[in-house]
């Protein structure tokens, strides 16, 4: 069959959809007895940001913790199921966890930069993956991080200053230079802007715009304006399951399930 003019043009329009940089499958997530994520299946697309958006305690935090292997730390809890970066298996038992972390950097919810100057709280991850040559590559990663994070102007004068001196938009903007100082391929956002005023909220968000033609992004956010705002991508969970996956314009405006339409017209949650 002959291919229209108007079907070209339609395909030339349309741009390759991305490859999943990271992709789950049949994710289970347990603590003790308790399971708190049930079979769950999604893809974090490449160079976009991924909402995981849904009522408290409905498991997206969880999950996102699952992408970097922080629930290792807690005792009680363990993972089944299949979640890759690229093509390797990060679960893994040669896979080394330390590694994993800088290729899959995390910013968490209240601000935590380390009780070390703003320089050392940068410099710190590079050092220790011996990512810089000497101090001259240092200084050039540091001040690239700060400005990649959009906080260079307002801390270039004041690098051997704590961190912790800075306000909690500007810590949170260094712990986003501390993240992506040391090349990460995937950055986790676990609602990054829940304790900053809408000012400060609005430059992550602008930031975030920024660092995905770098960066692949997955954000956990309480705020569904937000969601709307910053992804491309959108994902619903309640009670441990991912409900919807989808576009976010579409999940938004033309939701699948009669739960997804129930909690972003506000209806529970």
């Amino acid at each position: 069959m002959a291919v229209t003019e108007s079907e070209t043009q339609a395909a030339a329009a349309s741009p390759e959809p991305k490859p999943a940089k990271m992709r789950g499958r049949g994710v289970c997530v347990y603590y003790g007895d308790k399971q708190a994520l049930f079979d769950v299946d999604i893809d974090v697309v490449e160079k976009q940001v991924t909402s995981l958006i849904g009522p408290s305690g409905c498991g997206k935090s969880t999950f996102l913790r699952c992408l970097n292997r922080m629930n290792d730390v807690i005792d009680t809890c363990s993972v089944t199921g299949s979640i890759t970066l690229d093509t390797g298996d990060i679960y893994d038992k040669s896979v080394d966890v330390v590694q994993l972390r800088a290729r899959v950097g995390m910013v968490f919810q209240k601000p935590n930069p380390f009780p070390k100057s703003i320089f050392e709280n940068v410099a710190y991850g590079p050092r220790i993956h011996g990512l810089a040559k000497d101090k001259t590559d240092l200084d050039r990663i540091v001040e690239s991080s700060l400005r990649r994070a959009s906080i260079w102007e307002e801390v270039k004068d004041r690098l051997d200053q704590p961190g912790t001196g800075l306000s909690g938009g500007q810590q949170q903007r260094l712990c986003i230079a501390r993240a992506i100082a040391v090349e990460p391929e995937v950055i986790l956002m676990d609602e990054p802007c829940s304790a900053l005023d809408p000012i400060a909220t609005a430059k992550i968000e602008e930031l975030i715009h920024e660092l995905r033609e770098n960066f692949t992004i997955a954000i956990v956010t309480h705020s569904m304006q937000q969601a709307a705002r910053v992804s491309q991508k959108t994902a619903f969970f309640h009670l441990g399951n991912l409900i919807e996956y989808g576009e976010t314009e579409e999940l938004f405006t033309n939701p699948k399930h009669e739960k997804t339409q129930g909690y972003i017209t506000g209806r529970f949650g």
